[in-house]
């Protein structure tokens, strides 16, 4: 066999190896989307209401609780969330907001149009009031919701909140770490390029989509590990979520300063220092502004509260049952005043840090 030939046959053989690999990362692909595809279906319905057709899920029985997820989710990322507070004799509502999964995008998909949309839903559930908890890029409208519909609002819960604060001129609303914008432009384009990232590229993900810094995850516990890589895996298909995706961008870069003064819904804030998406500064800022607001804090946990998950349902689900949220009693008019967690005086007195 001459040294031509060898050549030839190692190409060959390396052609065929690749071609195997690609067979093999793609059936594995097929299989994963499919199933993802089978989850995000399988658990909601999709209700007729004059502000459009809107996608939901429930779990448990007692007071209800609308769920309110962030960018990337979906009513299942809602649920992932809040069905173990259905354990503790919550009535657990989620909903996927305009541009996710089933639920369409509207001409006006404002925050006070989403917030209106909460409203339609509950009117479809035959729900006069409810609680209500809007986590990340869903904190604009459930802040709306209190602001626009108070008397249906019992209490309002914000987790790592897309909310206004003051900046200096030229400065962003909200941080984005870096390669946020660049995995936004090309992963989350596409199912097979962002399952591919979930692969090859963890970590980046960790910190440029789920705002964590990767160190927080790798020091966490076998089942907040877990959590956090459900996390990343439920935002597939993100084909599904992609219009409510370019909303939320759109929504998040042009944040208001809202009538916060105005809310009288009971209120719980919650964020972490290390949050990568800078929501610790917005949150104390929103805290301040709502009349008896109660902020609580974290030094680490990034964006998802890693390693603080327990203890955030814990508190959830005391402050709706403190203030007589947990009931069918109004309690808008019961006042509190702002409280901290004492693990976290130093990362208090020490915002942005």
């Amino acid at each position: 066999m001459t040294r031509q030939d060898v050549r030839r046959a190692v190409s060959i053989a390396a052609s065929l190896v690749s071609a195997a690999f690609l067979a093999r990362t793609f059936t594995r692909y097929r299989a994963d989307i499919a199933q993802a595809r089978a989850r995000a279906a399988s658990r909601s319905a999709v209700v007729a209401t004059p502000c459009g057709p809107i996608e939901y899920a429930e779990a448990g029985e007692g007071p209800p609780l609308l769920v309110v997820h962030g960018a990337g989710g979906g009513y299942d990322q809602g649920l992932d969330f809040a069905e173990p507070l259905a354990s503790r004799g919550i009535r657990v509502i989620a909903t996927s907001r305009f541009g996710y999964l089933r639920t369409p995008l509207p001409a006006d998909a404002s925050p006070a149009a989403q917030a209106d949309a909460h409203a339609c839903l509950l009117d479809a559930l035959g729900i006069d009031r409810a609680a209500i908890i809007g986590a990340s890029a869903g904190a604009p409208s459930a802040i709306q919701f209190a602001l626009r519909h108070p008397k249906r609002c019992t209490a309002l819960v914000l987790l790592v909140p897309a909310t206004f604060v003051p900046r200096a001129p030229g400065l962003p609303v909200m941080q984005a770490p870096s390669m946020t914008e660049i995995l936004f432009d090309t992963a989350l384009r596409s199912d097979f390029l962002f399952w591919s990232a979930i692969q090859v590229a963890r970590p980046t993900l960790m910190r440029a989509i789920l705002a964590t810094p990767p160190e927080v995850v790798r020091s966490a516990t076998a089942e907040e590990l877990a959590r956090v890589n459900e996390a990343l895996r439920h935002i597939l298909p993100v084909s599904a979520r992609r219009l409510g995706l370019l909303n939320d961008a759109a929504v998040t870069s042009s944040l208001e300063r809202y009538a916060l003064e105005q809310i009288a819904a009971p209120t719980l804030i919650m964020s972490a220092v290390d949050d990568l998406f800078g929501t610790y500064e917005n949150a104390l800022y929103t805290a301040g502004q709502i009349p008896g607001a109660r902020f609580v804090g974290y030094p680490t946990g990034g964006h998802l509260l890693v390693g603080r998950n327990t203890a955030v349902l814990k508190k959830i689900a005391a402050f709706l049952r403190s203030f007589g949220c947990a009931s069918l009693d109004p309690c808008q008019s019961r006042r509190f005043g702002s409280s901290y967690d004492p693990d976290v005086q130093g990362a208090l007195a020490r915002p942005g840090n």
